[in-house]
């Protein structure tokens, strides 16, 4: 496994998956999902920073950016929707790629309050996505994708 984190650059041609979902106010559940995926012949592009600086006046355009360019450059992108917050850009980054015919790889914790509204959009849009309900069944996904030699 590769990891880049942001602001890193990702400029490969390698499978590679962004972690899009909660950060701010959020568990750092991309360390969890890092960890299970570790031993995979595969690029993580993580967009949790470890030292977010606040006092840039430019960061939120930055991170923005970094977001939207690697997720554009990623093989598949994988979403986890946890509990504390609503992920209101991740809902977007959403809605954006569920238009892309890359793989998207979509995990929903139970307690997650807009859990009914992924499940409905992404029956809409790509039916064909399973929706899983945990971080290790989120991995699994993942990791059968990864292995795959297309």
């Amino acid at each position: 496994m590769k990891y880049i984190e942001c602001p890193g650059e990702y400029s490969g041609r390698k499978k590679s998956l962004f972690l899009a979902g909660g950060i701010s106010e959020c568990r750092n559940w991309q360390l969890n999902l890092v960890t299970m995926l570790e031993n995979e012949n595969l690029v993580l592009i993580n967009p949790r920073r470890k030292v977010f600086p606040e006092d840039n006046p430019n960061i939120e355009y930055e991170q923005i950016t970094w977001e939207y360019n690697h997720i554009l450059k990623a093989s598949a992108v994988s979403f986890w929707f946890p509990p504390e917050t609503l992920c209101p850009i991740t809902l977007y980054e959403l809605g954006k790629c569920g238009q892309y015919k890359k793989p998207l790889f979509i995990g929903i914790d139970p307690k997650y309050a807009r859990k009914k509204d992924v499940e409905i959009q992404i029956k809409l849009i790509r039916p064909e996505i399973k929706i899983v309900y945990s971080l290790q069944k989120l991995s699994e996904q993942i990791k059968s994708w990864a292995r795959d030699k297309d």
